[in-house]
């Protein structure tokens, strides 16, 4: 049920200042980190050419200092492009600080845990993590941290990082971002909406809705999809639309689901309006064609970029970004007035 204006500048007050203390945590640090990569870019000479560095990003020199091993493993699905600009940023960082970067994934806990485990077996020199399904990889990371591994969790399962014994989280507040998702439809008069999880199970995706349905003035109803079987995705959603015409707004939880939310929604005449968390290629073009109304971007590029910069600089300067609180990348509301600002990244794969 629809509550009154007097809830929703509660709500918004709320989160805003949710992101304000937690800006005032984060900036600072962010600019500490950025001033000490500065100092140790300007210092740093000889030392090997970072390996797989992209063409024409971020050239130079790699710093002098020891050859370090980085892990990450994430909870990534097929064809989830996501991944890839998180990826981009890890290597990017990487190259420039002379570490050898190993990446795995698997969507089943049980199996990312064993991938974790592997990396603690080979004695990696830090590891990076995504905490979507927390219980499944609990014990595994406090076996890394016992056995001396620095560990920073991204992207996920921030509010479990510092119980798990992790120097940090990077990454956006899930809630805060649902939370700006709600109160971005109030804007935009929507009085029934349809949050659409494409991964059960998964406590990111769980908080985004609720978060959503925390601020928003309007009805929520949640669809729990197969987020691997893009088809069955969209025919999920196309029989929502049609059996609720009363539906008037589509929030898809990650980039790829965007296009099929649009889609499903052509095939169904539905009025619905389509929203989005991330950005890829497919989500400019929408934006910029007004099938995407507007995505939440959580800057996955920087995630990847300064959780593999975190490890280093704890290994060569004893740093710990945030003083162990959670940096936040996100959120980010883009509407299409956004798009040409951005394209030129988003074509180069680090937004």
């Amino acid at each position: 049920m629809a509550r009154g204006g007097d809830a929703r500048t509660a709500g918004a007050r709320t989160v805003r200042a949710a992101r304000a203390a937690r800006a005032a945590r984060t900036v600072p640090a962010l600019l500490t980190a950025a001033a000490l990569l500065a100092t140790a870019a300007c210092s740093g000479s000889g030392g090997k050419d970072g390996e797989g560095r992209e063409s024409g990003d971020g050239g130079g020199k790699g710093v002098g200092t020891e050859r370090m091993t980085v892990a990450m493993v994430t909870h990534a699905g097929e064809g989830d492009t996501f991944w890839d600009i998180v990826k981009s940023g890890a290597e990017q960082a990487a190259a420039k600080d002379n570490v050898e970067f190993l990446y795995s994934a698997d969507k089943e806990g049980d199996e990312q845990a064993q991938l974790v485990q592997t990396a603690v077996d080979r004695e990696v020199d830090g590891l990076i993590v995504t905490l979507a399904k927390p219980k499944a990889l609990e014990s595994v990371v406090k076996k890394a941290v016992r056995a001396g591994i620095p560990v920073v969790t991204i992207n996920s399962g921030g509010r479990h990082s510092e119980r798990l014994g992790a120097l940090s989280h990077i990454g956006q507040d899930e809630s805060v971002a649902g939370e700006a998702v709600g109160e971005e439809l109030n804007r935009e008069g929507r009085e029934k909406a349809l949050c659409v999880i494409h991964e059960q199970g998964n406590v990111s995706l769980e908080e985004r809705c609720a978060g959503a349905a925390k601020t928003f003035d309007g009805s929520m109803d949640l669809l729990n999809v197969d987020g691997t079987n893009m088809p069955s995705t969209q025919s999920s959603v196309e029989a929502k639309l049609q059996a609720d015409q009363d539906i008037d707004a589509v929030v898809a939880l990650g980039a790829p689901f965007a296009a099929a939310a649009v889609k499903a929604k052509e095939n169904a005449g539905s009025r619905a309006q389509i929203a989005t968390f991330d950005l890829n290629a497919s989500v400019v073009k929408a934006l910029r064609a007004g099938d995407v109304r507007f995505a939440v971007d959580q800057q996955p590029y920087l995630q990847g970029y300064l959780a593999v910069d975190e490890l280093w600089l704890h290994r060569t300067n004893a740093n710990v970004l945030g003083g162990g609180e959670p940096v936040l990348t996100g959120p980010a509301v883009v509407t299409e007035k956004d798009v040409p600002r951005l394209e030129k990244y988003i074509e180069r794969g680090t937004r």
